[in-house]
């Protein structure tokens, strides 16, 4: 197997991951994993199932912490700080929003589901959270689709918009990084491509952690990509150049152009 990649630690990271190893008591997950992510960029994660990918997420923000048998070697380090070192893991957790593979709403109106967090953060006057609603509703691109039934359970929304819906509620949190694990697995691909062009958009304004099962969307949004595989990173490089032939191991090029995954 390919040893660990080492990348350079810009002067405008955001996350500096180095020997991260995480064992499920003799199961190593992730053995020895070291990259850095910069400010205001897509970073793509691809890879097989069991890299490691989902593992790597828990690891960033500290989902790891509910289960005793996890073990956690080497160093995250989110905002200058290692993650391990927050006394306060929520707020930790408020710095980074979440999407997950399947749309994971709160038992509430679409309205209060993305009011949810302003108002854990002392906003309680109701022109105040009008405003932040529509905001974040409209940046996860369904405003338009539902601004006439805001008072609808999050639950009756189609797949497709609870989704964007959860994406909503992940930036109500006014998170530094977003992170999404698979977002398009219970997605429609018109769907699909509405959330591409959010998070494009959304790049400007803060960094995207993606995991994604489909490799022509890591070529499509991310501006550099990590191949995983059986729980070590093979390599870190520009985009672009991973899916022109200038990806420096063959496991990288075997993946991408579908000869195993």
């Amino acid at each position: 197997m390919v040893g660990p990649e080492r990348t350079e630690s810009g002067g405008n990271s955001l996350l500096e991951v180095d020997d991260l190893t995480v064992s499920y008591g003799r199961h190593v997950a992730l053995s020895g994993v070291t990259l850095t992510v910069r400010q205001n960029e897509i970073f793509g994660i691809i890879g097989p199932a069991n890299a490691g990918k989902t593992t790597f997420l828990q690891a960033v923000n500290r989902m790891d912490q509910f289960n005793d048998a996890i073990k956690v070697d080497g160093a995250v380090r989110f905002m200058g700080r290692d993650v391990a070192r927050w006394r306060n893991t929520f707020a930790l957790r408020r710095q980074i929003g979440v999407v997950f593979p399947l749309p994971v709403g709160l038992p509430l109106s679409v309205y209060e589901n993305v009011a949810f967090a302003p108002r854990l953060r002392g906003v309680s006057k109701k022109a105040d959270l009008d405003v932040l609603v529509e905001r974040y509703l409209r940046r996860a691109a369904l405003w338009e689709e539902v601004k006439d039934r805001l008072d609808t359970l999050g639950s009756m929304l189609s797949g497709g918009q609870q989704q964007r819906l959860t994406i909503a509620r992940a930036l109500s949190q006014d998170p530094v990084l977003l992170m999404l694990d698979e977002f398009s697995i219970a997605v429609d691909p018109v769907t699909t491509m509405k959330i591409e062009d959010v998070l494009r958009e959304l790049r400007s304004e803060l960094t995207i952690l993606l995991v994604t099962n489909l490799v022509q969307q890591a070529r499509r949004l991310a501006d550099r990509t990590a191949f995983f595989l059986d729980g070590s990173l093979v390599e870190v490089g520009v985009t672009e150049d991973l899916f022109t032939g200038r990806a420096r191991h063959r496991e990288t090029v075997d993946y991408i152009e579908g000869r195993f995954g």
